[in-house]
């Protein structure tokens, strides 16, 4: 595991980077599809200790912003990595009984062009598709279980209020995106 920050690539009012992906359920998502709502890209694997840890707060904002806010994760990890690939998500996502899309980024050209290089990863978008937040999910530095969520909770708040993000990067720490090759 090696512990990585996030970097900013993207700057608050740039748009989202276009996509589509395939997940877990079978279907094609595009960055399109969740236009018209604030949305969340997480970008996140099955094996990451911090991701698991974060697993709950996740789906307790998608459940506490239901219909307001989009949640997607994106596994960019190298599928060839061990507990990856588009079969071990389909089980990731099972075991954490997850309430928002789990997509594949196989080619890793996603993660690459938000600038992705930890997971978790969280993009946060106002309806139109640009940027207001980038950063971490909590205040909880660590692994923490006991995650609340506090500050995504708070910047997904003031984009429904139309209100600016003031600190629109707060960097997050997690495990590296395995690359392929690297």
């Amino acid at each position: 595991m090696a512990l990585t920050n996030s970097y900013k690539k993207l700057n608050a009012g740039d748009p989202a980077p276009y996509f589509i992906l395939m997940g877990v359920d079978g279907k094609e998502c595009a960055v399109k599809d969740f236009l018209g709502k604030p949305f969340v890209i997480v970008f996140m694997c099955n094996h990451c200790p911090y991701v698991r840890a974060k697993m709950p707060a996740l789906i307790k904002l998608q459940s506490k912003f239901f219909g307001k806010v989009t949640f997607v994760g994106v596994n960019s990890n190298d599928p060839n990595y061990q507990g990856e690939g588009f079969e071990n998500m389909k089980k990731f996502a099972k075991e954490f009984n997850m309430n928002f899309r789990y997509l594949i980024d196989d080619s890793q050209k996603v993660a690459r062009a938000f600038g992705a290089v930890c997971t978790p990863d969280p993009f946060l978008f106002d309806a139109s598709g640009k940027l207001v937040y980038h950063g971490r999910i909590d205040s909880a530095a660590g692994m923490e279980t006991t995650t609340n969520g506090d500050v995504m909770e708070a910047a997904i708040n003031k984009t429904l209020a139309g209100e600016a993000v003031r600190d629109s990067f707060l960097p997050a720490t997690g495990c590296s995106i395995k690359w392929k090759n690297a």
